[in-house]
C-alpha cells in the first residue's frame, strides 16, 4: 500500500487539540478506550494528549511505558482529494498520508477509495 495514490472519499476534520508525538521509553496516563476505535486508547503526557494505538503501549494502568513511537498528526482532507499512503496500520484502520500540499499525517481507511492512477510501483 505505501506509494499508492488514493482518492479520497469522504471528508476528514483534524481535532481540535495539538498533535501528540511520543517516544519509547515516555512515560503516559492511560485513559478510556475508544468505543468508535477500538485499537486506540486516550492517553496523557507532559507533552499533551491523544488518541494512541493501545499495542505501542505497556501494560501497566493506569500509567503505562511507550513502546512504539507514535504522532497522533491527522491529516485534514476533502472528497475529491488525491493523497499518496506513506504508511498504513491495518490494525487501527488508518493511514499516514501524504496531502496535495506536502503535509502528512493519519487519514481513516473509511475516507480512502480506490487506487488512483498514476499511482507508483
Amino acid at each position: 500500500m505505501p506509494g499508492q495514490r488514493r482518492r479520497i472519499v469522504a471528508d476528514h476534520e483534524i481535532p481540535e487539540r495539538a498533535a501528540l508525538r511520543i517516544e519509547p521509553g515516555d512515560v503516559v496516563e492511560v485513559g478510556d478506550r475508544d468505543t468508535e476505535w477500538p485499537a486506540f486508547t486516550f492517553v496523557s503526557a507532559d507533552a499533551g494528549a491523544g488518541w494512541v494505538p493501545e499495542r505501542h503501549l505497556s501494560a501497566a494502568r493506569p500509567r503505562a511505558v511507550v513502546q512504539v513511537a507514535y504522532d497522533t498528526q491527522e491529516l485534514a482532507v476533502a472528497a475529491g482529494d488525491e493523497v499518496e499512503i506513506v504508511s498504513d496500520d491495518a490494525a487501527s484502520g488508518w493511514s499516514w498520508c501524504r496531502g496535495p500540499a506536502g503535509d502528512e499525517g493519519w487519514v481513516p481507511h473509511r475516507c480512502l477509495g480506490a487506487e488512483s492512477a498514476g499511482t507508483r510501483s
